[in-house]
C-alpha cells in the first residue's frame, strides 16, 4: 500500500517523492507534475484535503478558455485517470494499487455488462473527444455507474463534464488520503 509522508515535510522532499505524492493521491501524470512543481516546492499546506483542493483550483484555471497549451495540459491530466472497468493492458500500463482496489467490483459480473461498461466508454470518448470517463465509485456497482454514464452522454456539456471530472478526481483524492492516513494508525 502507498504511503503519505506528513505534510510539514512536502516542500522540502526530493522532487520525486512530491510527485510520488501527487501520483498516489490522482494517477500519474507528466502535466500534473509540471503544474505543481513549483506549488509542492514553495507552498506548506494545512491537510491533505488543502492540497487537494489547491491542485483542483489549478486544474479549474487551466479549464476555462485560455490557450490551447493550457487545454493540452489540462487533458493530458484528465487523461491520466483509468478508464472505469477496464482491465490492465501492456499499452495503456497497469492501474495502479488504488485504481485497481477502487474499481475491483466493476471488474467482476456477467461478461454482458463488462462489454457495455466497454462500450459506453467508447461511446463517452467520443462524444468528449479528449476526455475519459471520472467519478467517484465509492462502493457503487456496475448499473448505477453506467446509469451515470448514460445520462452524463445524453447530457453533451463538455464544461460541465470538465467539472465533473476535476471534482471527481478531487473526490477520489481526498478518499484515498483519507485512507491511508488512517492506515498509518
Amino acid at each position: 500500500m502507498p504511503d503519505l509522508p506528513s505534510l510539514s515535510s512536502l516542500p522540502s522532499l526530493p522532487q520525486d517523492q512530491q510527485f510520488k505524492v501527487l501520483d498516489t493521491l490522482f494517477e500519474s501524470s507528466p502535466e500534473l507534475h509540471t503544474l505543481m512543481a513549483p506549488v509542492l516546492a514553495n507552498q506548506p499546506f494545512s491537510s491533505y484535503t488543502a492540497l487537494i483542493d489547491a491542485v483542483g483550483g489549478r486544474m479549474s484555471a487551466l479549464s476555462a478558455p485560455n490557450s490551447p497549451k493550457d487545454k493540452e495540459i489540462l487533458y493530458g491530466i484528465l487523461g491520466s485517470h483509468p478508464r472505469l472497468g477496464r482491465p490492465p493492458v501492456p499499452e495503456t500500463g497497469p492501474l495502479s494499487e488504488l485504481s485497481a482496489k477502487e474499481q475491483a467490483q466493476l471488474n467482476t459480473g456477467a461478461e454482458e455488462q463488462a462489454e457495455r461498461l466497454k462500450a459506453m466508454n467508447a461511446e463517452y470518448e467520443a462524444r468528449f473527444p479528449g476526455l475519459r470517463f471520472v467519478t467517484f465509485v465509492n462502493g457503487r456497482n456496475r448499473d448505477v455507474i453506467m446509469e451515470e454514464m448514460r445520462q452524463r452522454i445524453d447530457r453533451g456539456d463538455k464544461d460541465r463534464e470538465i467539472k465533473e471530472i476535476i471534482q471527481a478526481m478531487c473526490d477520489i483524492a481526498k478518499d484515498r488520503a483519507k485512507k491511508l492516513q488512517l492506515s498509518r494508525i
